[in-house]
Formats: C-alpha cells, structure tokens, sequence
C-alpha cells in the first residue's frame, strides 16, 4: 500500500503534508502534488494534514489512475521537502469537482 495524491490538490497545493512527511516522497508540480509511491512508507501521517482532503490511500476502489499518476510525475518533478505557502486562491478551488479536466498540468513546479 501507499498513498497517493488526487485531483482535490490541483489549484490548491496546500503543502502541510509535506511538513510531516518523514521520508519527504512529495513532488511539486506547477499546480499539484504528488508522492512517489516506491518511496513512500504508508505511514499515514500526511493524509489528515491534507485541508483538500487530496490524499487517499492506493487501497481504495478508483485510484489506479492516481497511482499512476503519482508514479510517472514524481520521477519528473522537484523534490518538496518543506512547507509552502498555499496557492493564493486554494481556499476558492478546494471543493471544486473535476479539477484534472480543467485544470492540470505537467509543468514542474520549483521544488526545494
């Protein structure tokens, strides 16, 4: 098992899972984050940090795609290993449904 980030990210970026991550497994694109999978240690501890609620565990139905996902994009991506501020509008987009469709993009974000 690990975890992996959803779509809720996109436009939000909230990095407080970041801060207490202990094996630092986030990725930072130009609009949302991702964990590498392989280095992820299913602690847990990043997914009640989440205001978006954008991290769920690989284990539930639906998510192959975000593991995927997660997968191709943290090996393209900056390492983020410390908090950041949010997105200046994240609060506006946090509860907005199809998000990927609209919004997401590959670009890499700037990292550490």
């Amino acid at each position: 098992m690990t975890y992996v980030v959803t779509d809720a990210c996109i436009r939000c970026k909230y990095t407080d899972c970041v801060e207490v991550c202990p094996v630092d497994c986030f990725y930072e694109g130009e609009n949302m984050l991702v964990i590498n999978p392989s280095e992820c240690i299913d602690c847990g501890v990043c997914e009640p940090e989440c205001p978006a609620e954008a991290i769920l565990p690989d284990t539930e139905n639906g998510l192959e795609q975000w593991l995927e996902l997660n997968t191709k994009y943290s090996a393209e991506w900056p390492n983020l290993t410390s908090k950041k501020d949010a997105a200046p509008d994240a609060d506006d987009f946090k509860d907005e449904e199809g998000k990927f469709e609209k919004y997401f993009s590959a670009e890499p974000g700037e990292g550490d």
